[in-house]
């Protein structure tokens, strides 16, 4: 039965790592293609590494293990934002059929800071809109 389940996570876990490689491949700009490594790469990383800790059933390396997942947890997001941000800040182009861009009212392209989202609130308030009339 043990056997069954660490197939079956090893091959799952495998198959959600060939989407995060076909999701690079296919997606078309940047931060679709951040999006997919991040979830499906972190996803099939887990189950893999949760397949080598039932396979081996020994405590150092279950809490290896356990470690690997917990690490990658908490870096592929991180390193994802960052990369995603990096890029954005850089010009990447984002993908033609992008509805909404929330991060260019906030973003000085000159500087390359950002605004708080209380400034943009109170800049806002106090910035005539196109029906309000003089």
């Amino acid at each position: 039965m043990i056997e069954l389940v660490k197939e079956a996570l090893i091959l799952v876990g495998a198959i959600f790592m060939f989407l995060a490689a076909l999701g690079v491949v296919r997606l078309p700009d940047l931060l679709t293609r951040m999006h997919a490594t991040t979830k499906a790469a972190t996803l099939g990383a887990t189950l893999i590494m949760l397949a080598v800790a039932l396979h081996f059933s020994q405590v150092a390396v279950v809490a290896r293990a356990l470690g690997v997942i917990l690490f990658i947890m908490m870096t592929a997001p991180v390193a994802a934002h960052v990369i995603g941000r990096a890029g954005y800040f850089v010009g990447a182009k984002l993908w033609s059929g992008t509805v909404k861009d929330e991060l260019r009212p906030n973003y000085d392209p000159l500087t390359h800071e950002l605004k708080s989202g209380l400034e943009t609130e109170a800049n806002a308030r106090h910035q005539p809109r196109e029906n309000d009339r003089p």
